[in-house]
């Protein structure tokens, strides 16, 4: 009987995390009717990045911005209906702050002073051109066509693009030329860098907007 009770208090305990797991979520609206809930990774040239949660499944998603009605973002456990991926305020990422930092191709990482929380949603707009080696010059997006190096701080994007990354110690993610906001995946200090394993022939830098 104990038992039976134990089990039955331990499944109210895991239904009662799970149900507070989907309420902290945002919410997809599709043109068709659907709704997808989970939290909005990014928005990538036309293309919207959505990590779908449920009870027993999670899985990352790539929709065309055509396919989404509104995405309802929701902050803090609180849900925000509104007809696209930004939030009202003093940029496209809806935050209040906004700055402008010079990455140096020849520096690892450039610290932007910013703070940044899990969840928060930022966005970038970057231009310029470096040059990181023998007749190699891009700009933010990086090279075209670029080979897999292991070397790299993310090997399989595109050489020289710009990255971001939150802690001196946390893993890197792509920037490139996008605009779109990006949903912060750790809390931390806010540093930007290229994508490229030798620095010492770099010449250059991208200058970059960062709202948030």
């Amino acid at each position: 009987m104990a038992s039976l009770i134990g089990a039955r208090a331990l499944l109210a305990c895991t239904l009662a995390v799970a149900a507070v797991a989907l309420l902290s979520a945002d919410t997809l609206v599709l043109r068709d009717g659907r709704r997808i809930t989970g939290d909005l990774i990014a928005v990538r040239n036309g293309t919207i990045e959505f990590q779908e949660r449920g009870v027993s499944n999670s899985r990352l998603i790539r929709l065309s911005r055509d396919e989404v009605r509104r995405i309802e973002i929701d902050e803090d456990g609180v849900s925000d209906d509104r007809p696209g991926p930004g939030r009202s305020g003093g940029g496209p990422s809806g935050g209040t702050g906004e700055r402008e930092v010079t990455v140096a191709a020849n520096v690892a990482w450039t610290g932007t002073g910013i703070d940044i929380r899990a969840g928060q949603m930022v966005s970038f707009r970057s231009r310029g051109e470096v040059i990181w080696g023998p007749g190699r010059k891009d700009g933010p997006q990086g090279e075209r066509n670029s080979e897999y190096n292991a070397q790299r701080p993310i090997p399989d994007r595109p050489a020289a693009a710009l990255l971001g990354k939150t802690g001196r110690g946390a893993g890197a993610f792509l920037i490139g030329d996008q605009e779109g906001p990006v949903r912060m995946r750790e809390s931390g200090r806010l540093f930007l860098g290229i994508n490229d394993d030798y620095l010492l022939d770099n010449r250059g830098s991208f200058g970059v907007t960062i709202s948030y």
